[in-house]
């Protein structure tokens, strides 16, 4: 099945799972949302991720979902940069989430990162997902 957009499809699934309170999810393995994991669990919003590897060469992401009191730790997670509506910012307009208490994760020439890393690094770029 051919996917248009694979991060929102990658939020898509953590949402639909924490709403239903499982405790893993699973998403197909691609380096894009393996740096968009990677971002998610340095923050503290998911457990961690491991690669499986099947057989027929495709590869898939065990995502561990965190709760904390019963409630997941995300509370929203939301798609900002689409396919048909790419979302750039400089390094001085790049969003605070929630008064910096979410984050908002960029895709940047220094590679995919959380919205303060890239202030301190300066450098802007696409803000694909914005979580709280």
């Amino acid at each position: 099945m051919a996917l248009n957009d694979p991060i929102g499809d990658l939020l898509s699934r953590i949402r639909n799972a924490q709403m239903r309170n499982k405790s893993k999810v699973s998403t197909p393995g691609s380096k894009m949302r393996a740096r968009v994991l990677e971002v998610l669990k340095n923050e503290g919003y998911i457990r961690g991720y491991s690669s499986v590897e099947h057989k027929d060469g495709r590869s898939e992401f065990e995502i561990e979902l965190k709760y904390f009191d019963g409630a997941p730790v995300i509370r929203e997670i939301e798609r900002v940069s689409k396919p048909g509506r790419r979302v750039y910012a400089s390094v001085k307009a790049l969003p605070r989430i929630n008064n910096g208490l979410g984050v908002a994760i960029l895709s940047t020439p220094k590679g995919v990162m959380a919205d303060h890393e890239a202030r301190d690094q300066n450098v802007g770029g696409e803000i694909l997902c914005t979580v709280f």
